[in-house]
C-alpha cells in the first residue's frame, strides 16, 4: 500500500483495518478499526483531515479529499461504493453512498439514509435519516432508504475485510 506522510501529516490506521497494497493514502487520514480500503481508492488528506469509523468500507476507484474549511467524515458501519467522490462532506454512521455518485462540500448524509448510483449531490444538501437521494442534481425521497441492504453489505465487507487481511497474497 502507498501511505505517505505530507510534513507533520501523518496518516493513522488502525491495525485491523484492511487497506489494499494499490490503494494510496496521503496526510491527515484516520482509518478506523475493521474497516477496508480497497484497489484505487484515494484517500488525500493535504488541506484538511478526513475521518473513516469503524467497520466501514471504501471501495475500488473512490476518491476522498477534503478541503481547509470542510473535512470529510465517514461514520462506522458505512458503504462507500464504487468509484465514488467524497469531498467535504459528513456520512454518518449506517449510511451508504452507492457506486460513481458524487457528493460534496458541507453535505450531510444522515444516519440510515442513502445515496443511490451515480447521484450528484451538491454543497449543503442534507439527506435525511431513512431517505434516497437520486439523479443529478439529487433530490430526496423521504423514507426510501432501504436499510436491509445496507445492514447485508456492511456484513459482507466486514467478512471480507477479515479474509483479505489473512488470505491475500501476491503470486506474480
Amino acid at each position: 500500500m502507498a501511505v505517505y506522510a505530507l510534513g507533520d501529516q501523518v496518516p493513522e490506521i488502525d491495525p485491523t483495518a484492511f487497506v489494499h497494497p494499490e490503494a494510496t493514502i496521503i496526510g491527515s487520514v484516520r482509518i478506523g478499526p475493521g474497516s477496508s480500503i480497497w484497489p484505487g481508492a484515494v484517500l488525500r488528506g493535504d488541506d484538511g483531515y478526513i475521518r473513516i469509523g469503524a467497520n466501514t468500507s471504501i471501495q475500488d476507484g473512490s476518491v476522498l479529499h477534503t478541503t481547509p474549511m470542510y473535512p470529510t467524515t465517514v461514520g462506522d458501519e458505512c458503504i462507500i461504493g464504487h468509484i465514488v467522490h467524497l469531498e467535504g462532506c459528513t456520512v454518518e454512521d449506517r449510511a451508504q453512498v452507492s457506486n460513481g455518485a458524487i457528493v460534496l462540500h458541507q453535505v450531510i448524509v444522515r444516519t440510515g439514509s442513502i445515496v443511490a448510483a451515480n447521484a450528484v449531490v451538491l454543497n449543503g444538501l442534507e439527506v435525511p435519516t431513512g431517505a434516497l437521494a437520486v439523479g443529478a442534481p439529487a433530490v430526496i425521497k423521504e423514507g426510501r432508504a432501504k436499510m436491509d441492504a445496507v445492514v447485508f453489505g456492511v456484513e459482507s465487507y466486514v467478512h471480507k475485510t477479515a479474509r483479505y487481511r489473512a488470505e491475500l497474497r501476491r503470486i506474480d
